[in-house]
């Protein structure tokens, strides 16, 4: 077949038949590089416990890590030429040693192979992202703790279905998501749990015949231990499914908190404002404040969901040990990482940015009759109702009130008690908004003290984590 007629089957976008086919679907390195800090990590650890246990010598040993240190200043000056014909990370950096210190380079691959490697390079990656995350979830659990701290005691509605409900606090709102975010940072704890096991030794899949020591380059990586089976070694994957997981999971909660923010930030709810920081204007309509920053925060996953599935399809049918779908495994996962990383970013810059409009949140607390379950809990605790019967007075009331145009703590003692004859004035007591937060005490109730008390438990439990 000639050129012509394969370029014609192939098309226009590879300079010659199936060679430049072959090469654009199997280098890996134009994503793979950004893995150059964990490869030479890996590659120094492996080296000298090679000279360690005399399988190469001591010399040999040294001169591969320098000139392994001079590869890792040359990729972080931007003065590495990287090959696409080398096809990843880890043949690149080879070649360049050998350039750099000549046939002892060669020895450097003594006892693994790229298999073992990659899945070294891939778990430590995965590893530094993990914390990295839980870094940034304690920063956006801090914002939220102060921003509830300030707001303990403003009262906003709660909603059901979007509609008004019950009363709460700003305060016990912002510590919904501290309790979100606290689960995420807890499974990326336990992630790192599972991930700190080092593959590096399993070589191609079998293990090797070289009296390596395994312990020494786990513990020279910061691993716990090496992993327990060569075969599971090289295959496994499960450690990024774990982070994409996490991190679909971490993503969606943060586009809830997005989804509210530019709902409390349009002008018919005026609870918020978001500064020039964190809002966009119109091309064509000048009076507009866009909240761009929470839209994209509530896109984000989108691409991380969409990440998730796709390594599970990836790896969902493959056999035991290593196939060449597996290079598939990461653009994903460095994408979610990014992705995550920004939308944190920027939802705790969001939070600390935000200014509350304490006067709109309670003035829409008090819309939708939203102290009708108070109503119906008083008859209930003062007038010995069963709360059946009080929920059918509460509503008899919730409709006087509406035809008369009032809230119910502006309905006229004599309708209430014209509605039931068991309704005494202290009824009133109870159909405020701030009396109907400051009776909600129970554990985990929405009463500004229990808000306070909240608030000290986190501050306390990150205080711990920290140390």
């Amino acid at each position: 077949m000639s050129d012509k007629i394969s370029n014609e089957m192939w098309g226009g976008r590879f300079a010659s038949g199936p060679a430049a086919i072959m090469e654009e679907i199997n280098a890996s390195i134009d994503f793979d590089k950004r893995l150059y800090g964990e490869d030479i990590d890996g590659s120094k650890a492996h080296a000298t416990m090679l000279g360690a246990q005399k399988i190469i010598s001591a010399e040999d040993a040294a001169l591969i890590c320098d000139g392994l240190e001079t590869i890792r200043g040359e990729i972080a000056g931007g003065k590495f030429a990287f090959s696409r014909q080398r096809e990843d990370i880890h043949m690149n950096v080879e070649a360049r040693l050998a350039e750099l210190i000549g046939p002892a380079a060669g020895r450097l691959h003594t006892a693994r192979s790229r298999n073992d490697q990659v899945a070294v390079d891939f778990r430590l990656h995965v590893k530094s992202a993990l914390g990295a995350l839980a870094e940034a979830l304690e920063a956006f659990i801090a914002a939220l703790l102060d921003k509830a701290d300030a707001h303990a005691g403003t009262v906003m509605p709660g909603f059901t279905h979007l509609q008004v409900a019950q009363p709460v606090t700003f305060g016990h709102h912002c510590l919904a998501y501290v309790e979100m975010a606290s689960r995420d940072l807890s499974r990326c704890r336990d992630a790192l749990t599972r991930l700190d096991e080092c593959p590096l030794g399993a070589a191609a899949l079998a293990g090797t015949g070289f009296p390596i020591d395994r312990h020494a380059t786990a513990a020279a990586l910061g691993f716990r231990e090496p992993t327990r089976n060569s075969l599971d070694s090289v295959s496994d994957r499960d450690f990024a499914l774990e982070f994409l997981s996490i991190a679909a999971i971490c993503a969606t909660h943060l586009s809830r908190l997005a989804e509210e923010i530019v709902i409390w930030a349009t002008p018919q709810f005026g609870f918020i404002r978001l500064s020039d920081a964190f809002s966009t204007g119109s091309s064509i309509m000048p009076q507009k404040r866009n909240p761009d920053a929470a839209e994209l925060v509530r896109a984000k996953p989108g691409r991380i969901n969409g990440a998730l599935i796709s390594l599970l399809t990836v790896m969902k049918g493959l056999p035991l040990t290593y196939s060449k779908d597996m290079q598939e495994d990461k653009e994903q996962v460095f994408d979610a990482i990014d992705s995550l990383s920004l939308a944190l970013a920027a939802a705790t810059g969001m939070v600390r940015d935000m200014t509350v409009n304490v006067e709109a949140m309670r003035r829409a607390a008090g819309h939708g009759y939203a102290t009708a379950t108070d109503l119906a809990d008083w008859l209930v605790r003062e007038a010995g109702l069963p709360f059946r019967e009080a929920h059918h007075v509460t509503g008899r009331a919730v409709a006087s009130a509406e035809a008369q145009g009032v809230g119910l703590e502006e309905l006229p003692f004599e309708a209430l008690h014209a509605i039931d004859p068991r309704i005494t004035k202290d009824v009133y007591s109870v159909l405020g908004v701030d009396a109907s937060v400051e009776s909600r005490t129970s554990f985990g109730g929405t009463a500004p003290d229990n808000v306070r008390a909240q608030i000290a438990y986190w501050r306390e439990r990150l205080g711990e984590a920290a140390r």
